[in-house]
């Protein structure tokens, strides 16, 4: 009988875990793979769906496809629990969107579980968030806000009036999202929208003293001077008390208002996964594991990515919530889990930090080198920091699809982006 490999979430690690331990490399494996979406799109892209300056379709993997040219199973569904006595996970009854049931609740038993299951945005119970903002942690809610975007600017082409988009946190995501709207309110002047760019008012919103976080100051920077030349305007040290349905009430009493807002602060795992009764949680609900990436209470269940934290003996906490991080931890599991199912002594797990880029829209981007090699720290901008950002997900398509076709899908990108409108608004 084989052994049966139960993966739930088929982002950057999932998708990329099943595509390796599936078909005849490892034929004594029954790979599945829960997610709730029909296709993946690779999570840094997100924010451009959402934006609309960029097109879901080419851009996203159907799981069915995948699992059959790779030999896994995919099983659609939302997992909302996990039975550690009797090895099962727990999908929700799926319906669609008239309440009609397309397909059942049920269990699927596995012999080893593998949480890849990403992370959302953390609202930290701030009164009126998940009433009146909108995420894009998936690709379902990028589309979502795409489709109130689009009514939205098409409302202000028509009447002249202007538009207001507040988002709220100015990490990665937050500060992407903010130069694509920019971007495409440009591209839709240059096909005919006059005013649209004048009357769209950005706001960028972040508790802490500079937006980019995690990024050097440096970085932060010179980002904060692109954002602000394009028009957005940045709050720091702005703290958000409450949403209603017109904007945003700060802790210090004051107002922003916004007709869009978007939620892009905070991180915190699934609910599911921190309800997984007898495993060492994190406060942001991920599942604690060690060197293997195996947990501490339970050897046969693993984690990677975003629901996952680990801290390595050389860093003062834990790794962060990266798709460099969560790339990394998949190809290690690929590689050493079929070895530790067979009870070999594997190598822990080693992180290389390769460096961190931002992409301001086209307008510019910034990045840094990481701890190792001749340029170690070095700061890139411009073309090169760009071109360094679209590496990383052409990396990601030839590793699904294999080193021929992933070029022939980026030579098929440039092809038709050369040819086609570079905005969605219809």
């Amino acid at each position: 009988m084989k052994h049966r490999v139960v993966i739930v979430g088929g982002g950057v690690a999932g998708l990329d875990l099943a595509s390796q331990l599936a078909g005849n490399k490892h034929p004594e494996l029954d790979v599945r793979l829960i997610d709730r979406e029909p296709a993946h799109v690779w999570k840094p892209m997100l924010h451009t769906i959402a934006a609309g300056t960029a097109d879901t379709f080419p851009n996203q993997t159907a799981y069915l496809v995948q699992a059959r040219k790779r030999g896994f199973r995919y099983e659609p569904g939302e997992v909302v629990g996990v039975d550690r006595q009797s090895n099962q996970v727990e999908i929700a009854l799926m319906v669609d969107g008239e309440g009609c049931e397309l397909v059942p609740a049920r269990k699927i038993a596995y012999d080893t579980l593998v949480l890849a299951a990403g992370s959302r945005a953390n609202d930290f119970g701030t009164p009126g968030v998940s009433e009146h903002c909108m995420t894009i942690d998936s690709r379902c809610e990028a589309i979502a806000c795409n489709d109130h975007l689009r009514i939205h600017m098409l409302k202000a082409i028509a009447s002249g009036t202007p538009l207001s988009i507040a988002i709220v946190g100015a990490g990665a995501t937050g500060v992407e999202l903010a130069s694509e709207l920019m971007r495409l309110a440009d591209i839709l002047e240059q096909h005919g929208a006059s005013g649209l760019r004048k009357g769209l008012k950005v706001s960028l919103i972040e508790s802490q003293s500079r937006i980019l976080g995690p990024f050097p100051d440096k970085i932060a920077a010179a980002a904060a001077e692109v954002l602000e030349e394009l028009g957005i305007d940045i709050h720091t040290h702005a703290r958000v008390q409450s949403a209603d349905a017109q904007g945003f009430v700060l802790a210090d009493g004051r107002r922003i208002d916004a007709e869009l807002r978007i939620w892009a602060a905070g991180v915190r795992a699934p609910e599911f996964i921190a309800g997984i009764e007898g495993l060492e949680h994190s406060r942001q609900g991920q599942v604690v594991v060690g060197p293997t990436l195996m947990s501490a209470q339970d050897r046969a269940i693993f984690a990677l990515g975003d629901c996952a934290s680990l801290t390595l003996p050389d860093r003062a906490g834990p790794l962060p919530t990266t798709a460099q991080v969560a790339y990394q931890q998949s190809v290690y599991l690929g590689r050493q889990l079929p070895r530790m199912l067979n009870d070999d002594q594997v190598p822990p797990f080693r992180y290389r930090d390769f460096g961190s880029l931002v992409s301001l829209g086209g307008y510019d981007a910034y990045g840094t080198l990481g701890r190792f090699g001749l340029y170690r720290g070095g700061f890139l901008k411009g073309r090169v920091a760009q071109l360094g950002h679209a590496f990383l997900y052409r990396r990601h398509q030839a590793r699904l699809y294999g080193p021929l076709r992933g070029s022939l899908l980026w030579l098929a990108d440039c092809i038709s982006g050369a040819i086609r409108p570079t905005q969605r608004l219809g």
